[in-house]
């Protein structure tokens, strides 16, 4: 009887690892190129590891090496990072819906897991998620985003000196390769990162903010403006019906 339970146990789990198997597929070469990128901003190989194994974003462990090697203060990082990553309030609400009711310190446990990969593929499944299947998902992407930034930096550290050198331009290469599919499907994409280009172009030759700060505040506002501008185009076309 008791190995039958633990066998049932098993079972959600398993079946977690499979379903989360392509997303770690995906995250090696996203991780590969972050551990390579790192090694080549200056970061040492514990830095880099810990970085993957606590914050554990993708996007917002690139960024961060770009402020880093811009020299922002570790506040800006922080508070650019939680500016980045506020949309998983809104997927870990929604996924409270879709899980197992359990005790306290296992949903923290897999929430910290939760990635815009992982969640789309619990939210998909039918039905309530055991917590096992959950953590089984989570688990095998956080494996290979981790064991993958470490191989990177090892490659990287292997690199010619002025390979290595050249690699930064890459950083910036990443993060226009992530915004031109978006500005594709939309025009409230172009318009946001048109604005808080222009904003974040504004208050770094003015001085008016550190680099860091700039950012986040151009991102803000750009974010508040489009909204504004959208709502008002809704209302229109609300009065016009």
């Amino acid at each position: 009887m008791a190995e039958l339970l633990l066998q049932t146990r098993e079972v959600p789990f398993r079946k977690g690892v499979q379903a989360g198997v392509s997303i770690a597929i995906g995250y090696a070469p996203v991780a590969l190129t972050f551990g390579l990128l790192a090694k080549t901003t200056g970061l040492s190989f514990i830095e880099t590891v810990l970085m993957s194994m606590i914050v554990f974003a993708g996007a917002s462990q690139y960024m961060a090496l770009s402020l880093i090697s811009l020299g922002t203060s570790t506040f800006e990082i922080i508070f650019t990072t939680f500016i980045v990553n506020i949309r998983h309030f809104l997927m870990s609400t929604a996924l409270n819906e879709k899980a197992e009711d359990d005790r306290l310190m296992k949903k923290a446990l897999y929430s910290f897991g939760i990635t815009d990969e992982s969640f789309s593929v619990i939210a998909t499944k039918d039905g309530v998620q055991k917590t096992g299947f959950i953590l089984g998902v989570n688990i095998i992407g956080y494996m290979s985003w981790v064991t993958f930034t470490a191989l990177g930096f090892v490659v990287g550290a292997n690199l010619p000196q002025v390979l290595q050198e050249s690699m930064t331009v890459a950083l910036y290469a990443m993060f226009i390769g992530l915004l031109v599919p978006s500005m594709k499907g939309s025009a409230k994409v172009v318009y946001l990162a048109a604005i808080a280009a222009g904003l974040n172009t504004i208050f770094t030759f003015t001085g008016a903010l550190s680099t860091g700060w700039s950012i986040v505040i151009a991102t803000l506002i750009s974010s508040v403006l489009v909204e504004v501008i959208e709502g008002m185009k809704r209302e229109d076309r609300q009065n016009e019906q």
